[in-house]
Order: structure tokens, then sequence, then C-alpha cells
């Protein structure tokens, strides 16, 4: 039975992204902070190169899938998103490409973030990076450093645009505004909601994932994303629908960014020649099932 390493296990991405690999018959050995369903979970602090080292001799994987990161934008402490991603990351290949055999797939995954705010419609990877926020920055860095291990590893580096479904937490968008009409609260509180994103489901997402790590596609950058996008108002609007009232909006001034992206829509082309990937879920349908999922998630 061949093995599968995730970092970054017990978060909302690696969840679903370790059953993927179980359903696929993978020995799935997860680095998390806490317990997961891979077969295996190990913690251990990227950012201590001599544990990564350790966990990595230990697991010998087959596949790589790194999903680990310091990820939500508002983190206080800047120079976190460096260490944890860049210099964990480093740590990890480093481990990787001194194994005896290393892995056959390695799967990084980046953000489109990294592109800042593009004049443009619909971003394709040939678009010159501009990161404004300092996770972006650290991703970019991220992913020039994990370029240099390109003739060493075979890997894939991907850019996830905007992403939800069941699970994630509700300190993120699209979930805190789903918990508030799972509550039947009568308002809420939002930033700038005129901005638009291209949000994919995090199951379409990790099918993604899946079908890169299955290709022969290495050495690339690969967008992932819907190839559509839409207005924070519309999708507000949406779940209004679906939990059949409407919620007062206020705009909180402390939740707008002075350098909001106002609108971010992925090509998908490169993926879609690469694979034969194909998103199962519209947006109604992520927007209802996390509806449901919250609806029946006991209060804490």
């Amino acid at each position: 039975m061949p093995t599968a390493l995730v970092t970054g296990a017990s978060g909302f991405t690696g969840h679903y992204m370790v059953e993927a690999l179980v359903n696929e018959g993978f020995q799935v050995v997860g680095l998390g902070s806490r317990p997961t369903a891979a077969h295996q979970t190990l913690a251990c602090d990227l950012t201590d190169a001599s544990a990564v080292k350790a966990c990595i001799e230990r697991v010998k994987p087959d596949w790589v899938i790194h999903l680990a990161a310091l990820s939500f934008v508002g983190h206080e402490d800047q120079r976190a998103f460096y260490d944890v991603n860049v210099f964990g990351t480093l740590n990890l290949l480093q481990a990787l490409a001194e194994l005896e055999t290393p892995p056959e797939r390695i799967l990084v995954a980046s953000s489109a973030n990294v592109y800042g705010t593009p004049d443009m419609g619909v971003i394709d990877e040939s678009i010159c990076p501009a990161p404004v926020n300092h996770y972006a920055c650290s991703k970019l860095a991220m992913e020039h450093m994990v370029a240099n291990w390109f003739e060493r590893l075979p890997i894939v580096i991907t850019r996830p645009f905007n992403y939800t479904g069941p699970g994630q937490d509700s300190r993120f968008l699209i979930p805190k505004i789903v918990e508030h009409f799972a509550q039947e609260k009568s308002a809420i509180e939002l930033g700038n909601i005129d901005v638009s994103r291209d949000f994919s489901d995090v199951r379409d997402v990790v099918a993604a994932y899946m079908a890169l790590l299955e290709s022969t596609a290495q050495n690339k950058v690969v967008n992932i994303s819907s190839g559509t996008d839409t207005a924070l108002r519309a999708i507000i609007e949406k779940i209004s629908a679906l939990a059949g009232y409407d919620i007062e909006v206020s705009v909180n001034p402390a939740f707008v960014r002075p350098n909001e992206i106002p609108r971010l829509c992925g090509a998908n082309a490169r993926l879609k020649e690469l694979t034969s990937w194909q998103a199962k879920y519209t947006l109604d349908q992520t927007l209802a099932d996390m509806l449901e999922a919250c609806r029946n998630t006991p209060a804490e």
C-alpha cells in the first residue's frame, strides 16, 4: 500500500484531502496539530528542521501533499507568515530530497493571492504576481524557493483561488455569513461587500489536487479555480434565499482592508489541459450544504 504524507492534515482542506487519499487506497500519515482521519497523525513543527527530518525519515512517503500554512490574512504576527510558509516548506523539501528514495509526487499549495490586484477579467498563470499583504508575499517567496527544487524533486505548485465548504472555520467570510443565517441572527457586520471572488467548493479543489497528483504534471504552477467570480453581495442574497429571510448588513470599517483586492477570477485552462478535472459542485449547492451542516452542528 503506497503512503501519502499530508501536512496540515488537521486543517479544513486537510480533512478532505485525507479522506480522498484513503478512498484511493493510500496509507495516509498526517502532520497536524490535532488527531485526524489519517491512519497515523504525527505532531511536527515545520519550523523545526530536525523534527521535520525525523518525521520524513520515519514515514518515507510516496506522495506528499503540503497544505500546512499560516493562511489567515488578518494574523497579527507578520513574521510568522514567513517562518511557516517559507522556511517550514524549505525544511520539508530539504528532508524529502535527502531520502534515499524521494517521493514520486509532491504537491505544494500556494495561493491566488500572489496575483495581487491585476486590472483584468480572468487571471491565468502568465500574469506577473504582485502580492499586497504578508500572507501573499510569503506564498510568492515560497514559490520562488520551491522552484529551486524542481530539478531534484517532482513538484507541482497550485494556486487555489477562494474556496469554501462544510466545516470551514467561521472566522473566514462565507462560513461567518452562513453561521449567522443558521443561527437565525437578525444582523451581521461585514467589510466591503462589493468585492467579487472566484469561489470553488473544497471538495472540487481536493479533486483537482488528486487529478494533478495522478497526472504527469511536474515543475509547473497551476491555478485551481471555477473560472467565474461572484460578488459577496450576491452570495448574501443566495444564502438569504436558502435560509428564507433577509439579514441586516452593516459595514464595519474595522473589517475593511486598505489593500482589499476588488476582484479575483481565475482561468483554469492549464488545469484542464493537464488533467480531466471538472468541477462537480455549483456555488448554490456548496452554500446549501454549508447551511445544512451548520444547522446540524451542536452549539459549543
